[in-house]
Order: structure tokens, then C-alpha cells, then sequence
């Protein structure tokens, strides 16, 4: 059966452990006017300065975690603001990032085609869809990289296991989706994938 094609980026599901996730996540802050968006799901970097930012296909900056949301205040209006969503450009000296940033959260994510049984403990590149998210729901559409499996240990995801989700479990078919962990963490690098 076909996989449903619906990203949204990386999905917290449970802990290296087994056990579930328990909704932690941490505050970051994102710097006044910085111009690029972030949508729910998409893996934020360190930058310079004390902030972060979302994660560019290729990049090779260390991974702090998974967008999961922002607050800010509203510079025209004074109100505070909560969104699944950092739309870019705004002038605050409080944006706050709300990122699950535990380095053993294990994250759903669908594949930009069907993912092989074979290639997963590989590392892998994600790739952003078009557009990179949904204004209206704040959702990414960031893929897994399918293609991109290697050793290389700075690639941002390392693929554990296919999904049980029925509507995306199909290796055979494009949009597997697939359980992964963040490769490349500001904690640490796990070891290099055997993709």
C-alpha cells in the first residue's frame, strides 16, 4: 500500500530507553529580526551569540534539538505571542524557543522516498520541502534524506528503525516514514553509521 505523503519534520515518539516521551523541552533564544523561519519540527543549530537557528540542508553545525515552538512579544501591538512557528523578522528582545533538546529522544520523521531496511543505523542529510513549512498549521515539511545514507558522522540524523505506523511503514513504497535519533548533538556524536 502506499505510504500517506504528509512531512512534518521530526515528531518526538519515545526515548532510547523505551520509555515515552514525557514532553521536555528546553527554552533557547532566537535574536531580534533574525530573518529566517522556523517551523514545529525542524532541527535548530548553535549560533554565535548565545541564540539559535533552524538548521539549513547541509549544514554541518552541531544540532541543538527540535523546534517545538516560540513566544514572543508583539512588537506592534505589546502582546505576548505563542506560535508552532518563529515567522521570521521580528523585532523582540524576548523570543524564546521552546526545543526538545534531549540527545535520546528518539524522533518520527517520513523519508523523502522508500527508506531500505538496509540503510538503517546509516546517517543521513535531511531536505526541506517546498515550502519549508505550513504558515497556517506552523508545521515543516523537512524530509529525511533517503539517498544520502553514509558513514559520515556530521550528518544530523542517524535512522534506527521503520515506523509502525500503518500508513507509512511501507519500505517498498516512497515516504517510509522512519524512527531516528539526532546523529550530530551539541552533547556529543554517536558513532559513525553503517549505511
Amino acid at each position: 500500500m502506499a505510504n500517506k505523503d504528509s512531512a512534518f519534520g521530526c515528531k518526538p515518539v519515545r526515548m532510547m530507553s523505551g520509555a515515552p516521551y514525557s514532553g521536555g523541552q528546553s527554552r533557547y533564544r532566537i535574536a531580534s529580526g533574525a530573518t529566517t523561519p522556523i517551523f514545529q519540527g525542524d532541527l535548530v543549530t548553535q549560533l554565535t551569540g548565545g541564540v539559535i537557528g533552524r538548521h539549513a540542508a547541509s549544514g554541518t553545525v552541531p544540532i541543538v534539538g527540535v523546534f517545538n515552538g516560540v513566544q514572543y512579544t508583539d512588537p506592534t501591538s505589546g502582546e505576548q505571542v505563542f506560535k508552532n512557528y518563529y515567522p521570521g523578522s521580528i523585532a523582540a528582545s524576548d523570543i524564546i524557543a521552546s526545543v526538545v533538546d534531549d540527545p535520546n529522544v528518539v524522533f518520527e520523521i517520513q523519508g523523502d522516498a522508500a527508506m531500505p531496511v538496509a540503510d538503517l543505523f546509516g546517517n543521513f542529510e535531511i531536505v526541506d520541502g517546498s515550502p519549508v513549512g505550513d504558515t497556517s498549521s506552523g508545521i515543516s515539511n523537512t524530509e529525511i534524506a533517503v539517498s544520502t545514507g553514509n558513514t559520515t558522522a556530521t550528518l544530523p540524523l542517524k535512522a534506527l528503525d521503520i515506523s509502525q505506523d500503518p500508513e507509512n511503514d511501507d519500505v517498498s513504497s516512497s515516504n517510509t516514514n522512519v524512527l531516528c535519533v539526532i546523529q550530530n548533538h551539541i552533547c556529543g556524536q554517536k558513532s559513525a553509521g553503517l549505511a
